[in-house]
This record gives structure tokens, sequence and C-alpha cells, in this order.
């Protein structure tokens, strides 16, 4: 977690005591349902705020994201803000996060802003055994379409890291393909990071029979950067030797053709010079 953040979220818990919106930090601490031993570490300076933390102090204290993690206007939010979207964290019975999966079924809904409660309901959460799985808040998606073959196929499962709104506009990296959620759809697309000059994303896809689009920044909700890809396993061939296959087909196909139209022309050059 960047510093900076940690030291916002600081001055901002010292004002929620101040204004006596919480009698103590403890009280606070209780309040959203974290342990009053860490908050103390974390008001000392001795260690960073987590994202579950934050996301509780926004969502029940209605800190402003802009100034957490951007530095701009007032601690508490008036209601101008860039609609930042709270996260929903699942996490096991040992506290520790879970991957929470996003199929294609729940995928309008989760974009439109779907209810805490309603995720917990309804969408399966997992973990993974690898190490990089162990620390960060993850999602998986499903891939839906043709847009990103051949590198990503309809039916895939892409696993993505979170990117915090801060990173926006220095850390995504264009070529990189991303999770964009949107406030009406779940895209994913390489990106073209135009942030800094027009303030938008320029979304591509792999396959070339799509055109590329830009998404201005305020219509994005969530960006999460693909790790991982899940895809079904071919008995005995990958997909992609299937689809080399189907490649050196069409090309002999086209190679007889042409033999056969030179064979017809040189038929024609006979017929034209025995006349």
């Amino acid at each position: 977690m960047n510093h900076m953040v940690s030291r916002r979220f600081i001055e901002s818990i010292k004002k929620l005591k101040e204004e006596g919106k919480v009698r103590s930090f403890r009280q606070f601490a209780i309040s959203v349902d974290y342990l009053p031993q860490s908050l103390s570490e974390v008001m000392k300076g001795r260690r960073d705020v987590t994202i579950d933390l934050l996301f509780k102090t926004i969502e029940k204290y209605q800190l402003s994201p802009a100034f957490l993690f951007e530095g701009t206007g007032d601690p508490f939010s008036s209601g101008n803000d860039q609609d930042f979207r709270v996260v929903t964290l699942m996490v096991d019975q040992h506290g520790k996060e879970n991957i929470v999966h996003v199929p294609v079924p729940a995928q309008a809904g989760y974009a439109s802003g779907m209810s805490t409660q309603t995720m917990r309901e309804e969408l399966p959460v997992y973990s993974l055994p690898d190490y990089q799985y162990k620390g960060g808040t993850f999602r998986s998606f499903d891939v839906s379409g043709d847009s990103m073959e051949p590198v990503l196929e309809d039916g895939d499962k892409v696993v993505c890291s979170f990117v915090e709104p801060i990173y926006w506009k220095h850390s995504i990296k264009s070529g990189h393909v991303y999770v964009v959620v949107t406030v009406d759809d779940v895209l994913v697309k390489r990106i073209e990071n135009n942030i800094l000059t027009n303030g938008s994303l320029k979304l591509i896809s792999d396959n070339p029979y799509f055109n590329p689009y830009d998404v201005p920044l305020s219509e994005v909700k969530e960006i999460w950067h693909v790790k991982t890809r899940i895809s079904q396993f071919f008995q005995g061939r990958s997909r992609y030797s299937s689809l080399q296959e189907q490649i050196n087909q069409q090309k002999e196909i086209i190679n007889r053709q042409s033999r056969l139209i030179e064979s017809l022309e040189g038929l024609l050059k006979e017929s034209s010079t025995s006349h």
C-alpha cells in the first residue's frame, strides 16, 4: 500500500475523532470490524493501512476516495468526487482473502453495482495454492465471445489482481491485458493507457475483426490486471495445434485451387493457339 494513502487515512481517522464522530480509535476499529491493536500499529505509522480497512471506512464513514487515493478535496465525501467503487472482499475463517469468481451470468449485475449481500450469496469463492495469490486482492472472470482470440477463448477464465485507482494513471501498462469494469459491462481487453493525455483508456481486441475504441475514465469503476488464464484441457493436443491444423488445411485448399486455375489457364492458351 502506498505510504501517502496511509498518511491520508490516519489524518482522516483523527478528524473523525476530533469531530466526535467516533469516541476513540478503539471504537472506530470495532465499528469497522478491525482489531484495535492492528489499528494502533497503523495510527503509529508502523504498518500501512490494508485495502480491506480502507474500503470498510469508505463505505461506513464516507471517506473520500479522491482525497485518499489522489490527495484532492476534503477527507470526507461531498458528493462531487469521482465515483470510485468500493470493492467487496471475501475472507476465509482465518481472515485470508479468497478469490471471488464472476461468471458470465453475473457480470451485468456486477458491473451495475452488485450489493455485498448478493455477492456473498451468489458469487463463488476459492483459493489457489500459488504463493503469488497469498497477498492482495484477486478476482477471476469468465471470458465471453471471441474478441480476444487466439490468446483468450470463449469459456476461459482469467485470474486478476486489483489495480487501485491511485495507480491507474501511471501503472496501467499499455499492451497488457486487463479486465475493465465499466458502468454497464465487464470487458477483457488489451489497454492503451491514455489517461494523462485525454482522460481515457483505449480498449483493444486481439481479434483483428474487432475495432479498438476509447472509454472515458469517468465510466470506469474497477480495473483488474490479468495474471493467469484457466482454460479447458484438450486431450493429447493443444487448441493451438488444432488451430494450426485448420490453417494448414485452408492453405492446402488454396494451393489446390491455385493449381487448378493454372491448369485451366494452360488449357485456354492451348485452345486459343490451335485456333
